[in-house]
């Protein structure tokens, strides 16, 4: 596999530091850029928004890396994105494959069974923020683990039936998992636990059927060669994207409306809804960045100057094209929920479109609302500091938002 030395690209920041500037940068210099990835892989970046719906809708690139990627064969053992990018689910698979494991879980996604979950997320929500009431006044709370992350994992285990005992440390082991900063053997025994967890949950299922995902997905074992195996690679990619997709974005919400508190007053009078602060979230500071990765089924130029050759990996920003000026001229670094466009591509284009964005956005617009309700003096604990951004650059957020909570 080509060095570092021998390509001469930029290697690509695993601690997404500045995810943003790092983009900015990369964009300015061409529609797919070559940049270098844990392990020494180098693939091509593409943060423009327009190049980005072009490749993401291109029968010509594929997530499968067992039929299309050969480098994959000079990969290192240990390759921390493994868990990611090699995944074997219909996350990475392609065509006709994909489009029938999708069609396996779509109907669990779709909006209007989503919005029958409403009353159970808002349960959910309304039992957090009483917690976070009953806490002694002026103490600073990290909202993003009172209240992001357990709202999340309790309505993604919820739908796919995890008991109350695996879900702690099944939100461990996807953190560690998207850690990009970890070593190879880190994230193995995080994978290892993941799937443990899986195991017992489809173990657990098998015995006791419910009404969930897992118990919906175990009944098609058996039908056009599915298997039990298959349910826990379906169950691991439902979990983890659904996981810190919406932890992310709830926390991203609140710092952006914290940090600019006119948008709260314009809220209460009603001149923006919830839906605008989500969707402008998502566009400023979606939460995710890379998504680790596509591959040239074929050579494909993209103008004079860009051809990725058959084989070679692609590694698709969607989090950077929000932020793209030549669909955002208007300040596109503003986080701003009056601009009349919030076009953005956080859940992704084509195909691979996230199935879960209609339960993230239903998530976000009740914990925000649940949480500003009760607390509409919220205040940032550490005002003027920026908050620790999560070492990552394939989730995009905050590690931590230490808060404190008023009731005026």
């Amino acid at each position: 596999m080509p060095t570092h030395a021998e390509r001469k690209c930029p290697v690509l920041d695993v601690t997404s530091s500045a995810p943003y500037a790092e983009a900015a940068e990369l964009r300015a210099m061409g529609p797919a850029v070559q940049v270098e990835l844990p392990g020494g892989v180098v693939a091509w970046s593409v943060t423009r928004a327009e190049v980005i719906r072009e490749l993401t809708g291109d029968p010509r690139v594929s997530r499968d890396p067992f039929q299309h990627w050969p480098g994959m064969a000079d990969l290192p053992a240990d390759w921390p994105l493994a868990a990611i990018a090699l995944q074997q689910s219909f996350f990475n698979s392609h065509g006709e494959e994909h489009r029938r494991g999708r069609r396996r879980i779509n109907p669990s996604f779709a909006p209007r069974r989503v919005e029958r979950l409403r009353a159970r997320v808002q349960a959910t929500a309304d039992r957090l923020v009483d917690d976070l009431a009953a806490l002694p006044p002026g103490e600073p709370v990290d909202l993003r683990q009172a209240l992001s992350n357990p709202l999340t994992v309790t309505v993604i285990c919820d739908l796919c039936g995890v008991p109350e005992a695996g879900r702690t440390s099944l939100g461990r082991s996807i953190d560690a998992l998207l850690d990009t900063t970890l070593p190879g053997e880190q994230v193995a025994a995080a994978l290892g636990e993941f799937e443990r967890i899986l195991g017992e949950l489809t173990d657990y299922r098998v015995e006791h059927p419910g009404d969930d995902l897992t118990t919906d997905l175990l009944a098609e074992v058996g039908k056009d060669g599915f298997t039990t195996v298959d349910v826990r690679k379906l169950l691991q990619l439902v979990i983890g994207a659904g996981f810190e997709t919406s932890v992310n974005l709830i926390t991203s919400a609140v710092h952006s409306l914290l940090d600019q508190p006119r948008y709260l007053e314009l809220l209460r009078q009603g001149r923006i809804s919830w839906e605008d602060v989500v969707e402008e979230t998502l566009r400023h500071n979606g939460p995710s960045m890379h998504v680790p990765l596509r591959y040239a089924v074929e050579d494909i130029a993209l103008g004079e100057d860009v051809l990725i050759r058959r084989g070679e990996p692609i590694l698709i920003a969607f989090g950077a094209a929000g932020r793209d000026p030549a669909v955002h001229p208007d300040r596109p670094d503003t986080f701003d929920p009056l601009r009349p466009d919030k076009e953005h591509l956080s859940f992704g284009y084509g195909p691979h479109f996230c199935l879960g964005a209609p339960l993230a956005r239903l998530e976000t617009v009740v914990a925000l609302s649940t949480l500003f309700a009760r607390f509409p003096g919220l205040r940032p604990a550490e005002p003027g500091r920026a908050p620790e951004r999560l070492t990552s650059f394939i989730v995009n957020g905050y590690a931590r938002l230490p808060v404190l909570l008023t009731g005026k």
